[in-house]
């Protein structure tokens, strides 16, 4: 079978070598029949008397209200062909005449389309690192994400407006199918109903699914998770259903450990959402106990947040020194949080006057390097939280280092970040100065890898549509949008001008013309006097 898939039939090597040759002639074909235009221009030119007619026609016989429709027309068009880029490059971050032609034209004119670019961006330590394409950028599941009933459809009801993205649903049913399967080989009747639940589209009917599966055994435990996700409209409904849905895993035959996990842990944040956050805190510490290989969850982060509520800033510190290691992966939470600490320690008799004055102490130096660092790995998370930028409902799976991952912390810290004095004044005065430390940071980073280029895209699918995406670093407007803006711009000015000054215009366009066929009468003189008279005669006959 790799013999097959890897070796190339005799007919797709012939396509292969038919469209290179194709290609490599095009651009002497295109040569040859410009040559031949500029030729048969030239043999026409004097017999036909192309300059007085071209010139009577177009500067004599046609009325200068044919002008001003003609640029006023041309400006229409220009003016909907911007529009319509602009739309296209705020939505999708490209210009569409480029990705058009890019797609289209690149490979019929023999372009090559470059599918790595190992070599061109390196590593913190100086390594060759290849940019990482979408695929490379990986989602993770939020670590604080909201409760569906009694969270994001509350919003869908006052709003009118879907919080959750298609794409990011659709993950999450993927993370459920996998997470809820259970230990055993053989599914029960009732969880093959849940498995199909979890991939129904329609919330309706996933209900109806938990509720036909609850009918077959009244003590299925996924069940009850899926009513506590999606039907109970308030927390304390949803702490009730995965009370529930606890007792029955805990006592059910095959017991699930991941349901298990998920149950507590959503436990865990019913209690810290209504307002009972010491025991949150404890079940959250409990659990990271009893499944310490369970890390890829990000337990952590939930207990930062409830540890900051608390004001326990001497336990975030001790959670800290154990995650904020070198060879585990960052998060926003770790870097932000760590940056929170030691601007707090400062923040409250921090002044940019009087630190310009003396500089800057120690701690204050230590503040401000927390902050970079926190900036250079997330630059999208300051705007939200010193409130430049609104906030929206965090999404169920975010990207690290990307825009969704900033909405989420953002979502949850704000409040401990202006709960700490001084603290966003201290970020509001240093975080730009991060930007003046990594110029090119698509290229090299300082404290961490490249920055990912693949982060707009993908946060695109994550977020709702009518939330504006963050894209770092900042684009430039593409060309064909500044082209098409000048092109209306000149347009609409000469038909108005047209319109107002006919004669004058009048003028101005025979001298423009008289001025653009100089050059061609310029080369027609030269080949006259180059070659014999004869010659062109009998090229005229023929």
């Amino acid at each position: 079978m790799e013999d097959t898939i890897g070796s190339n039939p005799p007919s797709l090597g012939f396509l292969e070598k038919l469209k290179s040759w194709l290609s490599w002639s095009w651009t002497y074909v295109c040569f040859v029949w410009f040559g031949m235009v500029l030729i048969m221009v030239y043999v026409v030119w004097s017999p036909l008397k192309l300059q007085e007619t071209l010139t009577s026609v177009f500067l004599n016989t046609l009325t200068p209200k044919f002008y001003v429709a003609l640029t006023g027309t041309s400006s229409l068009i220009s003016g909907l062909i911007l529009i319509f880029e602009w739309w296209y490059f705020r939505k999708y971050g490209t210009s569409f005449i480029e990705q058009v032609s890019v797609s289209h034209l690149r490979p019929l004119l023999g372009g090559v389309e470059s599918s790595s670019s190992t070599g061109l961006f390196s590593s913190v330590n100086g390594e060759a690192d290849s940019r990482p394409s979408v695929s490379d950028c990986k989602v993770w599941r939020n670590p604080l994400n909201l409760f569906r009933g009694a969270e994001y459809n509350r919003y869908t009801w006052v709003t009118g407006k879907e919080p959750l993205t298609y794409y990011d649903m659709n993950l999450s049913a993927q993370d459920h199918q996998t997470f809820f399967t259970g230990d055993t080989q053989q599914l029960r009747p009732e969880d093959a109903v849940m498995q199909k639940a979890w991939r129904e589209r329609n919330p309706q009917a996933r209900i109806r699914a938990a509720y036909q599966a609850i009918e077959m055994n009244h003590e299925c435990a996924a069940a009850y998770v899926l009513l506590a996700e999606e039907e109970a409209t308030t927390i304390t409904e949803a702490e009730r259903l995965f009370r529930k849905a606890l007792s029955f895993g805990k006592d059910g035959p095959g017991k699930d450990i991941n349901l298990l996990v998920y149950i507590k842990r959503r436990l865990a944040m019913c209690a810290r959402k209504l307002g009972r956050i010491k025991e949150a805190v404890k079940m959250m510490r409990d659990l990271m106990k009893e499944f310490p290989l369970l890390g890829m969850l990000n337990i952590h982060e939930n207990l930062l947040e409830a540890l900051l509520e608390l004001q326990a800033y001497a336990d975030v510190q001790a959670v800290l020194a154990k995650y904020d290691d070198i060879s585990l992966p960052k998060s926003a939470t770790i870097c932000y949080t760590s940056a929170l600490l030691k601007a707090r320690a400062v923040s409250d008799k921090f002044s940019p006057e009087a630190a310009s004055r003396r500089g800057l102490s120690t701690a204050e130096m230590n503040a401000v390097e927390a902050i970079h660092r926190a900036v250079e790995f997330n630059p999208h998370v300051p705007k939200y939280l010193l409130e430049m930028k609104s906030l929206i409902l965090p999404p169920e799976h975010i990207l690290k280092r990307g825009d969704s991952e900033a909405v989420a912390y953002a979502f949850f810290h704000l409040q401990h970040w202006k709960r700490a004095e001084g603290a966003l004044n201290l970020l509001h005065c240093t975080w730009e100065g991060t930007f003046r430390i990594i110029p090119y940071p698509l290229e090299k980073g300082h404290l961490f890898y490249p920055y990912p280029g693949c982060t707009e895209t993908a946060d695109r699918e994550l977020l709702p549509s009518f939330h504006e995406v963050s894209v770092y670093p900042k684009k430039e407007l593409p060309f064909f949008i500044l082209f098409t803006a000048g092109l209306c711009s000149f347009t609409a000015m000469l038909a108005m001008l047209t319109h107002q000054f006919p004669e004058l215009m009048g003028v101005f366009a025979k001298a423009f013309f008289s001025t653009l066929f100089a050059p061609l009468g310029f080369f027609a003189d030269k080949m006259e006097n180059f070659m014999p008279s004869s010659f062109w005669h009998q090229l005229t006959r023929i």
